[in-house]
């Protein structure tokens, strides 16, 4: 039920983002009396699923989800129609438009996805507010993986500053340190302020580790469902039992609960159980892996104080636009590390697995537009890439027209479209391959 509520959340995102994009590139043509012959959602080569004749266009749905198109006549683009291309041109071709008109037409697409994702942010900040918890009241520290550890940090540790600069939002720490360069870290351990360097050959790691550190949490361990291998299960446990120690030890954080397991691999522990208000013991055999096979409840319901802002409606347009334009910054961020070897970024290049898995378990409306809102934004970057076959590579070409005053051959475009096609497959099996790799590791 999980993947099926994550697969249609990430169809019907994509679904929105394809058509707003396409309605961009749809609008400006017919502003500018282009004839638009298809508007599609998703790709139709051989057959489409829904196809319907408006005037002069064909809407329809293709059966490939890859993205969507309009076709405008009197253009190069992925249908590949050089037949068209070789009458002369008609007043409503694309190709019979002034150079800025075809940029605008051309640039359509990602505007109109920055504007979707500006509307969406700022209606987000106007119905439900921004929720978040601020830095000074996680109380109880941090919990950090092998990779945090690695920089230095302990669990319980206190985050006090990045590069000198306090951080207001916990959740914002973690791309702060893989997204700013930052070079130091100030915490607070045990009463005493530490001056942590982060050294460049650990992001690699910072980047393919997403959880370098985490909101160290109570301990409370009352058993809600079990793994498909389960030590706790085979030793009798059962649904609702709580854990109250292993080995006699008694945990005031969730993470010594885990140490205490990583500790016990291949070994017989003494769990302490309450089974319906009756407290007993059972032997456990813990595996190779240092897990006993359960999921938890836990409920931290009072235990942080968070922090609501709450935007009227001419508060919230401000707002919106200021998370936009923050937002756009972050992914320009990740995207120079992509390109950047001595990162490997690019190992963890994913597809349309890695895309629905950011998507949560349960339907949730905030988190469905949140993330709604960040995948327009990066369709638009991705889209006005300078890359031939995208919007941007058009954009090229046109720029490269308004400069040297001269155009482009239609058979030196046909190539570059070729060409971009193909880079944007070898891309596209390269990311999903990585997410298929990522399911056998």
């Amino acid at each position: 039920m999980v993947i099926l509520i994550k697969a249609a959340q990430l169809v019907l995102s994509l679904s929105i983002l394809v058509i707003i994009h396409e309605f961009g590139h749809f609008l400006f043509a017919k502003l500018f009396h282009c004839r638009v012959e298809k508007f599609y959602l998703f790709f139709d080569p051989w057959f489409s699923l829904f196809k319907t004749q408006r005037g002069e266009t064909e809407y329809g749905v293709g059966w490939l989800p890859l993205g969507g198109y309009v076709k405008i006549s009197g253009m190069i683009d992925e249908s590949m129609d050089k037949e068209q291309m070789k009458l002369p041109p008609e007043p409503w071709e694309f190709r019979s438009k002034s150079t800025w008109q075809r940029l605008l037409i051309m640039i359509g697409g990602v505007l109109f996805n920055l504007i979707l994702a500006l509307l969406l942010y700022s209606t987000i900040l106007f119905t439900w507010g921004e929720e978040y918890l601020p830095n000074q009241n996680a109380k109880f520290g941090i919990v950090v993986s092998d990779t945090g550890r690695e920089i230095g940090l302990k669990n319980g540790d206190k985050i006090v500053s990045i590069d000198g600069k306090q951080v207001e939002n916990f959740s914002k720490i973690i791309p702060t340190i893989v997204l700013d360069g930052v070079q130091s870290i100030e915490v607070l351990r045990d009463s005493q302020l530490l001056t942590l360097q982060i050294k460049k050959e650990i992001i690699p790691k910072l980047l393919t580790d997403k959880n370098i550190l985490s909101l160290r949490v109570p301990y409370a361990c009352k058993i809600v469902d079990f793994a498909k291998q389960s030590p706790a299960r085979d030793a009798g446990l059962e649904l609702g039992d709580e854990i109250l120690s292993i080995d006699s030890v008694k945990f005031r954080f969730y993470d010594e609960f885990v140490d205490k397991l990583a500790a016990s691999k291949e070994k017989e522990i003494n769990v302490e159980v309450r089974h319906k208000g009756v407290v007993s013991f059972r032997k456990v055999r813990i595996g190779a892996s240092g897990l006993i096979g359960i999921q938890r409840a836990y409920d931290l319901e009072g235990v942080f104080e968070y922090k609501t802002i709450h935007y009227s409606f001419l508060e919230s347009i401000p707002a919106g636009i200021s998370k936009g334009y923050r937002a756009v910054g972050d992914y320009l961020k990740q995207f120079k590390l992509l390109f950047s070897p001595k990162t490997k970024a690019y190992e963890s290049l994913g597809g349309f697995i890695a895309i629905g898995n950011i998507f949560p378990g349960v339907w949730d409306w905030e988190s469905f537009w949140n993330l709604t809102a960040f995948l327009s934004i990066i369709l638009a970057v991705m889209n006005i890439l300078p890359i031939p076959a995208l919007d941007g590579g058009h954009v090229l070409f046109l720029l490269y027209e308004i400069v040297t005053r001269r155009k482009p051959s239609d058979k030196f475009l046909e190539y570059a479209q070729i060409a971009g096609m193909v880079l944007l497959f070898t891309l596209l099996l390269y990311a999903n391959g990585n997410d298929i790799l990522k399911l056998f590791r």
